[in-house]
């Protein structure tokens, strides 16, 4: 399972998060896209569920900036059209805002604490409802 060892670089080791936190057994009721570079290895990884919440998303230090982000937020959102979900939310940690913000989410609620780090609720609803998202 290359998704996981993406996120247990990336949750584990780099952000600190228990593993008992990470591995949640929700893995199985969602559908993933994994982004890999040109050489086939994983640099990145996303889920969604049933009900549109998005999760576990990923990029590799290494490979920020590059768009990998934004190209998986695309692909894993394409993942609940075809299942007819047109409501998108997620849980972002508070240095992903602006990134979300860009891909027309916008931030509701209080901020809350999820593993230890600083998170806040965005969505993303329904599609066209804002006028920068195509």
């Amino acid at each position: 399972m290359f998704r996981f060892s993406v996120r247990r670089g990336v949750f584990i080791e780099e952000q600190k998060v228990p593993e008992g936190i990470e591995i949640d057994g929700r893995d199985s009721d969602c559908c993933h896209v994994l982004a890999c570079d040109e050489h086939g290895n994983p640099v990145g990884t996303a889920r969604i569920d049933g009900k549109g919440k998005i999760g576990r998303m990923v990029v590799l230090p290494e490979y920020r900036g590059m768009g990998i982000g934004a190209g998986m937020l695309e692909a894993i959102m394409d993942c609940g059209r075809a299942k007819g979900i047109t409501d998108f939310h997620l849980s972002a940690q508070i240095t992903a805002i602006g990134f979300y913000r860009k891909m027309g989410f916008e931030a509701y609620g209080e901020e809350f604490l999820e593993a230890g780090i600083r998170h806040v609720n965005m969505s993303r609803i329904p599609d066209n409802k804002h006028g920068t998202v195509s």
